[in-house]
């Protein structure tokens, strides 16, 4: 099979730290076309605007999308209208129905649509699920706290309504908890805090179970300094378990059980080429359908006004 002739829409930060060195390491992608208010490749022909870009490079295979959640459907509509396979950065979209109506688009079309959960593919996800499966589970603890000044400064929209605000990093919680866990959760109750002077929250703090009563907590909090938290931590009948670093680290009882560098975006990479080939779609929604929960369900606590 020929390259896929690949275009990213949104070329930012993620673009840049993640998105490009994958697509390069990864034979079967040939990026040919970017669109972006502000953002170009050397060496690739650029547009500021995806009509402009699917008028102009019919030859384009897949798009990678790569906006904030808020402005997504409307191009990944305007991808799948065009034939064209579609690769959604995390959210895969500003609301559940959203996601839904794309994913019977691309079902109609014959396309692959992809909900990519970067997290998911840390090194040591995989480790931690089969670990799981094997024994009695009594409680799970998510702490998931980073400095937003640090990873995202001056953003905006991610302090708008829809940006999801502490979510962005939470939802990578939720997307490794959703795969690891053998058991589906559900939400029993969440308290949120939004600065007063901002329309997502900074800080939420989540209560859940499974249908057998065994109990889940997620602390998600964007005002931490110092050392960043990005840790899930599972008491089982074989001793504590904890997922550190994001998922690249596996304990158990303190012993190391696997560890290994961070190759997330080429994993990504690798699975939508295989589901492009493979003419299928991967869109599991379970992390953003408890991020609509917690907003239905969560209490709304007013806190401090928050500038960068």
């Amino acid at each position: 099979m020929s390259p896929i002739n690949l275009a990213i829409v949104g070329v930012g930060k993620i673009v840049r730290d993640q998105h490009l060195p994958s697509i390069a390491k990864n034979p079967d992608f040939n990026l040919i076309a970017t669109a972006s208010r502000n953002g170009t490749v050397d060496g690739v022909q650029s547009f500021t605007t995806i009509d402009a870009m699917l008028d102009a490079v019919p030859e384009i295979d897949a798009v990678s999308l790569c906006m904030p959640p808020q402005y997504r459907y409307e191009a990944a509509h305007k991808a799948l209208s065009a034939g064209k396979h579609v690769f959604m950065e995390k959210p895969p979209g500003a609301t559940l129905s959203e996601v839904h109506d794309l994913e019977a688009l691309a079902a109609e079309k014959g396309l692959s649509l992809f909900a990519s959960w970067h997290s998911r593919y840390a090194a040591a996800v995989e480790a931690a699920k089969s670990f799981l499966a094997s024994t009695r589970i009594d409680s799970v603890h998510v702490v998931w706290k980073e400095d937003v000044r640090q990873w995202h400064p001056n953003q905006d929209w991610i302090w708008q309504a829809g940006g999801l605000g502490v979510f962005d990093p939470g939802i990578n919680a939720l997307s490794i908890v959703t795969h690891i866990l053998p058991k589906a959760i559900f939400l029993t109750s969440a308290t949120l805090e939004f600065p007063e002077n901002r329309d997502a929250p900074i800080a939420a703090d989540l209560h859940f179970k499974n249908a057998d009563g065994v109990p889940a907590r997620a602390e998600f909090d964007w005002r931490q300094t110092g050392k960043q938290s990005w840790d899930i931590f599972a008491e089982t009948a074989a001793g504590q378990m904890v997922l550190a670093e994001g998922g690249s680290k596996l304990t158990v009882d303190g012993e190391l059980k696997f560890s290994a560098p961070e190759e997330e975006y080429p994993a990504l990479y690798r699975r939508f080429a295989e589901i492009v080939k493979a003419g299928q779609s991967d869109v599991d929604l379970a992390p953003l359908r408890h991020v609509a929960d917690a907003f239905m369900l969560g209490k709304r606590k007013s806190v401090e006004a928050f500038h960068d």
